[in-house]
């Protein structure tokens, strides 16, 4: 397999598969239909939905870093957790939570491949919904 261009930020599903059950990596799926999450997902991911948790109605435009730093709270995320994320749609609105999280100076990674490479290699799945303490 040939070297990624930026390995700091794209990482390989078996990458992803090798520290499922690490407690300092946060999975996030990031989809527009969470119906998707629910069926099944990484096993230890929690779902963020890109409209609901990282824009704002208020005035149409991502959430803004109070509202980021909640959501990641409630994920248990602190400056040591590495997150990775990963989504529907070949990993769009993943990417757009990447975008919004280095915007606000956030590092993660997104899952090459996202919710469909995982799937089409034949990785587990969970329909468990975790939850972990806020950080």
């Amino acid at each position: 397999m040939a070297e990624y261009a930026n390995p700091d930020t794209l990482v390989p599903t078996e990458w992803v598969a090798e520290n499922l059950r690490d407690p300092k990596v946060r999975l996030i799926e990031v989809d527009v239909d969470t119906a998707a999450y629910d069926t099944g997902h990484i096993p230890g991911a929690i779902a963020w939905n890109w409209k609901t948790d990282l824009e704002t109605d208020l005035m149409r435009d991502i959430a803004d870093e109070e509202g980021i730093q909640k959501l990641l709270s409630r994920a248990g995320v602190d400056k040591d957790t590495t997150i990775v994320l990963y989504g529907d749609n070949n990993n769009w609105f993943a990417a757009y939570a990447l975008w919004v999280l280095e915007y606000y100076g956030v590092d993660a990674k997104l899952m090459n491949g996202g919710r469909k490479k995982w799937i089409d290699e034949g990785r587990e799945l969970s329909t468990d919904a975790p939850s972990y303490a806020p950080s």
